[in-house]
């Protein structure tokens, strides 16, 4: 093999091969190399098998992988792949190929493996497509329909889309594009960073691919092939940004069990066969677990599969039947009601593994758009620049036409008004005028989702990059450090009517009632009149309100907001308006993040300071208890000192005080979501930054919260981390003479 190895100061491999085969091999043999536990905890993800060596705590997402057949439709996906287009087929076996030969000895290296005695495994050619769907089978969001039906039925119909914002599962990013005519080099910029749940190591990874076809550096996500989301190939440059499309659908499914055991699902042509069979998911430490996985012809039951009768009939999930017969076959079980997910590569076969290849041999804008033609998921915004002035802004996915109600609920299975149509939506597209963000908020992608992020950071970078018609990639970046929270305006504008006029209370039930604040001076009971602010409460207000509404992490007035903002986010989460929404729901431990009611009213606290069921009085009352709850309390320690980072990882590090504290908020370019009212710490973040200069790449810069190497005690494991924390960037460097070769 013509497979040469080099390493840049901060150890991310630029890798140099003859063709894209043994490039291939050689980004999956050195990626299993410094990434083996990652790979291989991915990999069981997919499969649903991570309890076998984590532990009974992974069963929730064994099972889910199972009964949502990630593994089965990467395997259907790759067959069809193989079919149609065998030369991205062997390209993709070629990377495999490289995982397989790397992984010993990046085993051997990583001491998780020992840690937990797990062996490292094959790859198969199906493998990363299969990485792929488990990484973003999520990012669409559908268990918010899980949690605006609950909303619909615990607190009314007319409440359905309350909670509508950026919730706690969704992942999103920023991604901007400079025009040449706004530029100090007269070339484009293309710029960005993801947010996402961030993980040690990190879910993305700096890498070179260079050979006779291409010489490209990017941005890819371990086990993957190519760089799917963020390229430089030298002549043009691309980003993307999750578009919040809807694209997957729940179903209200009516099943039955026969005599034989078998299992029949009724659709809108009758009772129908679905497909059932049971699978073991072996537990560390534990006893083995036995699921039953079952297919109707709408797709996989994720959920109330286990609600199956032995005999009488069954309450199901919910017990909300509509129309559905209610007779069960003779001498079988009565029907049960289950949960059903539709999504497009098993509906296909397709995941669009054919884009990136083809984004790797890209010389123009119209080289990426033409091959983002084919992309399936997750459905993303992409910017695109060229050397030769050439910009693109689209959409890139599938996304199926059907029933609006599709996008908003659980919908009945029988109902044929709930079916997709053959083709799917047409994908927008628009024309760049000196800059284009794309932030995750409504506005390209509008007429494809439902839930979008709050308009705020797209605003702001709208706003900085008009402020300059001299763009460079220093300046550039500097925009991924802006803190200013724009969130806060709702909020800070009612802690400054705390202090006018006298207010009535309405003595709502409320944390305040049993909670923190608890015989403030502010209520005395139903109807009690306020007498005014506290001494300490009041400077609380006056320190607010001349607070600069920048979240720093050495600035104490974003200290101080965080609190209030957390008082008042309890309370209203305990409010009796929401008393509705406070039990469990009866869903799978895995959609927890999107069904709890405190992370809901923190992420959509702007909407509930002025709209929603709980009246104005009181939520005037709710702050004025908020302010006295922090007047009186110890002063809050400046943002940084509890808003820390938490990253997610496989096996927990112990030493939690290692991880630094973090400027930023959800709402702001720098973007470090917490869960406002419960805890500061921060799980979500970007998981990477970058700027592609299209005039000089060298002069392009990018980032990652950790390092490229997964390996613990390696130089390069978290050497990155503090120029992260600053929000700088590491350079990029593609003279060879400036590298450092590998031996061996």
């Amino acid at each position: 093999m013509s497979i040469e190895v080099y390493r840049d100061a901060w150890g991310v491999p630029h890798l140099r091969a003859a063709d894209p085969d043994e490039l291939a091999f050689a980004q999956g043999r050195v990626t299993a190399r410094d990434r083996a536990w990652q790979l291989e905890v991915e990999r069981h993800r997919a499969q649903g098998t991570t309890a076998a060596f984590l532990g009974a705590a992974e069963l929730g997402w064994d099972t889910f992988a199972r009964r949502s057949r990630l593994a089965d439709t990467a395997r259907r996906c790759f067959e069809r792949l193989a079919r149609e287009d065998a030369e991205t087929a062997a390209w993709v076996r070629a990377y495999v190929d490289g995982v397989n030969d790397g992984l010993a000895e990046g085993a051997r290296r990583a001491p998780e493996f020992a840690e937990t005695g797990l062996a490292p495994g094959r790859w198969e050619p199906w493998t990363p497509l299969a990485v792929w769907l488990s990484t973003h089978i999520l990012f669409a969001g559908f268990p918010t329909k899980l949690w605006r039906e609950e909303v619909a039925r615990r607190l009314g119909e007319e409440w359905t889309e309350l909670f509508a914002t950026d919730g706690p599962g969704t992942a999103g990013s920023n991604g901007w594009m400079v025009a040449g005519e706004r530029t100090a080099s007269g070339a484009a910029l293309v710029a960005g960073d993801p947010h996402r749940f961030i993980e040690a190591p990190g879910v993305y990874q700096q890498i070179r691919l260079a050979c006779d076809a291409y010489d490209v550096v990017g941005i890819a996500v371990p086990g993957i092939p190519g760089l799917a989301h963020f390229g430089h190939t030298g002549p043009v440059a691309w980003a993307i940004t999750n578009a919040m499309a809807d694209y997957q659908d729940l179903y209200r499914e009516r099943l039955r069990r026969l005599p034989d055991g078998g299992v029949e699902a009724y659709g809108p042509e009758g009772w129908r066969t679905a497909a059932a069979h049971t699978e073991t998911i072996e537990v560390a430490g534990g006893e083995p677990v036995v699921v039953e996985v079952v297919e109707t012809d709408r797709g996989p039951v994720i959920i109330g599969v286990d609600d199956a009768p032995e005999g009488g009939a069954g309450a199901g999930v919910g017990d909300r039947l509509g129309d559905a017969p209610e007779d069960g076959p003779e001498g079988g079980s009565s029907p049960w009601e289950a949960v059903s997910l539709r999504y497009p590569p098993r509906v296909t076969g397709e995941l669009g593994f054919g884009v990136l290849p083809a984004l790797l041999r890209a010389r123009t804008v119209a080289d990426v758009d033409a091959a983002l033609d084919g992309w399936v998921e997750p459905v993303n915004v992409v910017l695109a620049a060229d050397t030769q002035g050439g910009l693109l802004h689209r959409v890139a996915g599938h996304v199926p036409v059907r029933d609006r109600a599709n996008s908003l609920r659980i919908v009945p299975a029988w109902d044929p008004a709930h079916a997709w149509e053959a083709a799917p939506a047409p994908l927008p597209r628009a024309e760049v005028r000196g800059h284009a963000v794309m932030a995750n908020a409504r506005g390209l992608a509008a007429p494809l989702g439902i839930e979008f992020a709050p308009p705020h950071r797209a605003a702001r970078i709208d706003a900085l990059l008009g402020a300059s018609a001299e763009w460079t990639p220093e300046t550039t970046a500097a925009v991924h450090r802006d803190t200013d929270n724009a969130s806060a305006a709702r909020l800070l504008a009612a802690v400054a009517r705390a202090g006018e006029a006298r207010a009535g209370g309405s003595g709502a039930d409320g944390p305040g009632a049993d909670g923190p604040g608890a015989g403030s001076p502010l209520t005395d009971g139903p109807g009690a009149e306020a007498v005014g602010l506290s001494p300490a409460a009041s400077a609380v207000r006056d320190r607010l309100l001349a607070w600069d509404r920048r979240m720093d992490a050495e600035s104490v007035g974003a200290g101080l907001y965080a609190a209030v903002r957390g008082a008042v986010v309890r309370r209203l989460a305990g409010h009796e308006a929401f008393a509705a929404l406070r039990e469990p729901a009866p869903y799978p431990e895995v959609f927890r993040p999107w069904l709890a009611l405190g992370p809901r009213v923190a992420y959509a606290l702007e909407t509930l300071l002025v709209a929603g069921p709980v009246p104005a009085e009181d939520v005037d009352r709710i702050v004025r208890e908020a302010l006295d709850e922090v007047g009186a309390g110890e002063p809050p320690a400046a943002w940084g000192v509890t808003h820390r980072l938490a990253p997610w990882q496989a096996l927990p590090d112990p030493d939690d005080a290692q991880w630094p504290g973090l400027g930023g908020d959800h709402d702001c370019v720098l973007s470090s979501s917490s869960v406002p009212g419960w805890t500061d710490r921060s799980a979500r973040a970007s998981a990477a930054r970058y700027v592609w200069d299209l005039a000089d790449r060298e002069r392009s810069g990018w980032i990652v919260p950790f390092g490229a190497s997964g390996v613990p005690g390696d130089p390069h494991h978290r050497d990155q981390l503090p120029l992260w924390l600053r929000g700088e960037l590491a350079p990029v460097t593609t003279d060879w003479q400036y590298l450092t070769k590998e031996q061996g």
